[in-house]
Formats: C-alpha cells, sequence, structure tokens
C-alpha cells in the first residue's frame, strides 16, 4: 500500500465513535520531502511545514486512528517505526565546525592512545641497536608519484589567485572589522554573530570593505632546505624565509623553484637505534646553498616572483574566471590532500601556525592559551587540509537578483559555503555537489509572513 492510497482511505475516512475528522492531511519528513498529501492540503504549509514536535493530544489520536483502520495488520508496527527511525537519522544538512574557545585545543587528528602506542614503540626500538626500514619520504626521498601533484598544486593556485583577482572587480567583499567575519556581495548580511570584546550589544557586524586576504588567506610556514634536518631555532626566525605553506608542501614533494632552493638526495638516510644517519656530504656538489639564497631577506618584496606572479587572463567574462576559478580550487584541495596523506604538515593546537614537515619549528612565538607556561612554545600536532587551506566559511546567499539580503530572524534557513565558492558562486560558475549539504537549497526560505507559520 502506497502513502498516498493511506492518506485517501485511511486518514481522510470517518471513524465511528472519533470526533477528530481531518479536512486536509499530508505525510511530511525530516527533510521536508512531502511523501503524500491530499488535494486539499495548503501548498503554503506544504513548504514550509518541518514537523518537530506534536502535541500529545495529536499522537493519542494518530495512533487510534493507525489501530482503528488495521495499518498495522497490513504492514507491521515495528517496520513503521522502523522507516521513519531510519528516514529521520539521514540529514542532507552538513554542520559546521563549532567554533573553539581560546582555552580548547584542535582536534587529534590521531587520537592520543595511538599516539602514545607509537611513542612506546619507538623508545623500544631506541634500546635495540637495529636499523628502521625508512621509505620516501621519511629516508629524505622524493614520492615520485607526487611530483606530478605537486606541479599541479602550484599551478592551480596560481590560476586560483588570477581567476579570484579578476572576479573581485565586479564584486564587493565585506569584513567585519570587530571578530572578522567575511560576506560576499552587496548588501552585507544583518545577521547578528557578532559576539566578541568591544562589539555591539546588539551583535550587529560593523562592515568595511575586504579583499583577497579575506578570501582567500595566506597561511605561512619556514621554508626548509632539508626537510628531515634539524628545526628552525628561535634565534634562526629572522634567517629563514617564510613562505606560503601550500607552496612550501609543493617543493617538498618535489617541485623546483630556484628562488627557494632545497636539498634533493639520491641515496636515503638511515635510523639505527633512533638515530638519524646521512651517508651523503652534507653540501653535494650540484647543491650550492650560497648562491640564490636572500638569509636576510624575506620582508623584502621579491620583483616578479613566480610564487606571486599572476597569470594574465584576457577578457571580460566574468562568468568564465569564475568557472576557470572553481576548477583550480577543486584542483588544488584535491592534490594537496594527496600529498598531504604522505608528507607531513604539523600546526599548533592553540593557534593557526603551521610548519611543513615531519616535526614543527622551535621559534617561541605563541601567544595563544596559556602560552607563558609553555614558554612561548608551540604544542605541535598533525595537521588537517583546514589549517593548511583555511576555508573561511561565509552565509551563502542564494538570489542575488531578489535583493541578497539575509535577515537575522531567517538565518535557520540559510546554508553556508567557502568564502571562494561563494565568490565564484554569485559569478555564475556552477557549484559541485560535494557542497550540497552546505548550501542548503533544498529548503524553502520562507517569507516574513510566513515565517509564523513553521512549526
Amino acid at each position: 500500500m502506497s502513502w498516498q492510497t493511506y492518506v485517501d482511505d485511511h486518514l481522510l475516512c470517518d471513524i465511528e465513535g472519533n470526533r477528530l475528522t481531518a479536512t486536509a492531511t499530508a505525510i511530511i519528513g525530516h527533510d521536508n520531502i512531502v511523501w503524500a498529501q491530499s488535494e486539499t492540503f495548503p501548498v503554503t504549509l506544504t513548504r514550509l511545514l518541518y514537523v518537530r514536535r506534536m502535541s500529545t493530544r495529536w499522537i493519542r489520536s494518530m495512533h487510534k486512528i493507525v489501530v482503528q483502520n488495521s495499518f498495522t495488520c497490513l504492514i507491521g508496527l515495528d517496520q513503521f517505526k522502523l522507516r521513519f527511525r531510519s528516514f529521520s537519522i539521514d540529514s542532507t544538512y552538513k554542520e559546521m565546525p563549532r567554533k573553539l574557545k581560546k582555552s580548547e585545543r584542535k582536534p587529534w587528528v590521531t587520537s592520543v592512545n595511538e599516539l602514545k602506542r607509537k611513542a612506546r614503540l619507538q623508545r623500544q626500538a631506541k634500546q635495540e641497536a637495529s636499523e628502521i626500514t625508512l621509505r620516501p619520504p621519511e629516508n629524505g626521498l622524493l614520492v615520485k608519484a607526487l611530483v606530478p601533484f605537486a606541479c599541479e598544486v602550484y599551478a592551480a593556485r596560481a590560476k586560483l589567485l588570477s581567476c579570484a583577482s579578476m572576479v573581485l572587480k565586479s564584486a564587493i567583499v565585506y569584513s567585519c572589522r570587530l571578530c572578522g567575519e567575511v560576506h560576499v556581495g552587496n548588501p552585507p548580511h544583518k545577521i547578528r554573530t557578532c559576539n566578541v570584546r568591544g562589539s555591539p550589544a546588539t551583535k550587529e557586524h560593523v562592515w568595511e570593505i575586504g579583499g583577497m586576504e579575506h578570501v582567500l588567506p595566506v597561511v605561512e610556514s619556514f621554508h626548509l632546505y632539508d626537510r628531515i634536518g634539524r628545526a628552525v631555532s628561535h634565534d634562526e626566525r629572522l634567517e629563514v624565509d617564510r613562505i606560503p605553506a601550500i607552496v612550501e608542501l609543493c617543493i617538498q614533494a618535489g617541485l623546483d623553484i630556484p628562488e627557494y632552493p632545497t636539498r634533493r638526495r639520491t641515496f636515503p638516510v638511515y635510523n639505527v637505534a633512533g638515530r638519524m644517519i646521512d651517508f651523503e656530504k652534507r653540501f653535494p656538489k650540484h647543491d650550492s646553498p650560497g648562491e640564490d639564497i636572500n638569509a636576510h631577506g624575506f620582508w623584502e618584496k621579491r620583483n616578479q616572483s613566480s610564487e606571486i606572479k599572476s597569470m594574465h587572463l584576457l577578457g571580460d567574462d566574468v562568468q568564465g574566471f569564475a568557472t576557470q576559478g572553481m576548477e583550480a580550487w577543486e584542483k588544488m584541495l584535491f592534490g594537496s590532500s594527496k600529498i598531504m596523506q604522505k608528507y607531513g604538515v604539523q600546526t599548533c593546537g592553540y593557534c593557526s601556525e603551521v610548519q611543513v614537515g615531519p616535526k614543527g619549528h622551535r621559534v617561541r612565538n605563541c601567544q595563544a592559551f596559556k602560552h607563558q607556561m609553555r614558554d612561548g612554545q608551540h604544542a605541535w600536532q598533525e595537521a588537517t587540509m583546514d589549517d593548511l587551506i583555511p576555508p573561511v566559511h561565509v552565509w551563502h546567499v542564494r538570489d542575488m537578483l531578489d535583493g541578497g539580503l539575509l535577515v537575522n530572524g531567517l538565518k535557520r534557513y540559510y546554508g553556508k559555503l567557502p568564502a571562494v565558492v561563494e565568490l565564484f558562486a554569485q559569478a555564475g560558475s556552477k557549484v559541485g555537489e560535494n557542497y550540497a549539504s552546505m548550501m542548503r537549497e533544498d529548503v524553502a526560505v520562507p517569507g516574513p509572513d510566513e515565517e509564523k507559520l513553521v512549526v
């Protein structure tokens, strides 16, 4: 028996001894999908109704109708409950990551028990005078299968920056002066989520014009000449270049940039009793550590640097730039995730500091929660993709032609997207299916006079 048949023959029928007679009925799932409805059911309520709470009287009346119409005899009460239980668990909305407090540490990628187990095995290996087999890239050699990914990620990043700069010429980005929240599009939203020290009592944002640094923030890392060598010390913090972390990841994965030379080994290193043994010379003949290295010039602006050189894109097709930028964004994320499966990236558990390599640096510049107890040292842990490439989630504007104003009273119906994806989406690019659960396009946004009808 179908749901429509159940609505027509059972929910709308007159039952002897029962004074409850429904004039219009519908069966709606927790994801706002209508399973079945009568012809007299209002269309507005069909789009907006989202069943969250039902009164005790309605539950008892529905149970009585089901029992009297022998519905439990046809399909079984257990199957009826199981069907609704499994449907309510399946949610299409993806929750945004919760904003951590200053005293909270970032979630661990690897559990603490697993880290303790690995440390225990390493201590046992140090006590035994035996060789530990290392594989690339732990032994200093490159993973040859990831070298093409490094080149693709670097090229995709350059193309992404060029396309985003072209689209920003015809779009407006706002940034809150107090909390740093970002909004793409005009006018800025009216959602009151500014809850920091110094914010107004109404929690309204204080908007100002933003730029590329708000859409695609740059996370920097120290450039390592030898990725398995010693870490950067605190006294060397002004002598080592700081470059974008994703560029450093591509360099360590096999990308060669003349301005940032790195050591490429031809023979692996060995681990004997917990000590790294390198049989190569410290500086092989084909390496020239004294040339093309500006040890004290990381703050100087490099002219025509290959790292910041933008691609020359001709034409005024904003939608074309947005489409190319979206493809470059997806390619950069996919390639970076592939590289991070082999090449380690470390991040501080309390601040946004990132170091590409198997271990973190020793520079004491952490100013996060209780940094005095650590003497300014970072609490290093394994990094995720969001640490390397911050997504900067913004509120999604569905229809710019309709005004695009987001109000505070309807914020539970709005979705979110990464700022660069929202920028390209408003320029006419197609958004991938992996963002469908974040956009919430399947949820109908009611009008100001219809919101009160939503249960």
